[in-house]
């Protein structure tokens, strides 16, 4: 249960960093950030996981705020799977969970 926990929790890390970081090169980069190479490379990064917020969101939602819906479920589930890893810390012993 622990690797199953602590791996949501890798995946969700990844996937944030690579949410912030496309948003602040898409901010340094400005209109040419299409034709960014290290800003496609985070796009193809987080387009599994803009794909899945489109799957739980209603059509009401735009497809521009699809990234914010995705960057909050993932937030969530890395704040789920910590408490969930520091409960199973807890419960089988910190030596064991290193």
């Amino acid at each position: 249960m622990l690797l199953l926990v602590s791996s949501v929790k890798l995946v969700a890390e990844i996937a944030l960093l690579a949410f912030a970081g496309q948003w602040l090169l898409g901010l340094l980069a400005g209109k040419r950030r299409d034709s960014n190479l290290f800003y496609r490379l985070l796009q193809v990064l987080t387009t599994p996981f803009v794909r899945a917020a489109r799957l739980i969101t209603p059509r009401l939602v735009l497809d521009q705020h699809l990234p914010l819906v995705a960057f909050l479920v993932l937030a969530f589930a890395w704040v789920v799977a910590t408490i969930s890893k520091v409960s199973i810390c807890l419960e089988t012993g910190v030596n064991l969970c290193r």
